[in-house]
């Protein structure tokens, strides 16, 4: 570890060692590099301005993530910015730089400050990298005035919602944790987090099995049903096979006949039923269930 913290240190020493490039040089390098494909142009571009890559970086450090890493982040988006550079707009190559460092940093933090991925949208990443610094410059007039919304004030500077605000400073107020961390019992016995969490529905064999049971039920049904009248159909239809489910009475008056009469058609439909479900299929009279 010591070798390369070494290896760190000699890299950032020599990154701020390295000559302030003029502005007819880094013209010269970025027509040559545009033009030219000339590697080495890049090469020296780049590495006259990594100083700007590393105080860059050094703007994001409390947010926990190796200083390494952010420079190195930086470097890609400082190397994104030389492949896209244009001399000709006549733009200091630092000013044009610095917006794809800042990106290619923030992105990365986005993408490895938490398991859970925030900041999709332009909006929840300006708030999430301005969300302490805002917080901090209300805090005083927070304590002076109760009565100041600091999360409507925040929520209108970035162009957020207020439950957007407070679902974000949730988020940066704790860490992640694992729902694997071992636990401390009174007995001594190791447990998890996830011991405790439990699920009440069923598991997915019984689910599977249970869809399966379902469907072969329908099939058995739909076949034995074939043995009745279409009277008794109508009615089963109606009575049993229906989310309403007609009375006795609306289906007499409608088939002209009394409730008592549909009953008994009903009744005589399930036996059939019954029957051909035993016929065809033993035990598949649970379908009628």
């Amino acid at each position: 570890m010591s070798e390369i913290a070494g290896v760190r240190r000699a890299f950032v020493k020599s990154a701020m060692n390295a000559p302030f490039l003029s502005r007819e040089d880094e013209h010269a390098l970025a027509v040559k590099w545009k033009d030219e494909r000339d590697e080495r142009s890049l090469h020296a571009l780049a590495a006259a301005h990594m100083r700007l890559v590393i105080a860059i970086a050094a703007r994001f450090r409390h947010y926990g993530l190796p200083m390494a890493d952010l420079i190195q982040e930086g470097h890609v988006g400082l190397l994104e910015a030389g492949a896209r550079f244009e001399p000709e707009r006549e733009v200091r190559f630092s000013t044009y730089a610095t917006w794809w460092i800042r990106a290619s940093i923030q992105d990365y933090i986005l993408r490895n400050w938490s398991i859970v991925r925030g900041g999709t949208s332009s909006a929840q990443k300006a708030l999430f990298f301005n969300l302490r610094r805002l917080r901090a410059k209300l805090a005083h007039s927070a304590a002076a005035d109760p009565s100041v919304d600091v999360h409507g004030t925040i929520a209108d500077a970035v162009g957020v919602s207020r439950a957007d605000v407070a679902l974000m400073e949730a988020r940066l107020a704790g860490s992640d944790m694992s729902l694997n961390a071992p636990l401390t019992e009174s007995d001594g016995s190791p447990t998890e987090r996830m011991d405790f969490l439990v699920d009440t529905a069923p598991l997915q064999d019984e689910t599977v099995g249970d869809a399966i049971d379902s469907e072969r039920r329908v099939t058995w049904l739909r076949s034995a049903m074939t043995v009745l009248s279409e009277r008794e159909l109508n009615i089963l239809r109606a009575r049993r096979l229906s989310d309403e489910g007609a009375t006795l009475e609306a289906l007499g008056d409608k088939l002209g006949i009394s409730k008592e009469r549909v009953r008994q058609i009903e009744s005589r439909a399930m036996e059939k039923l019954k029957r051909a479900l035993l016929e065809r299929h033993p035990g598949g009279a649970a379908a009628l269930v």
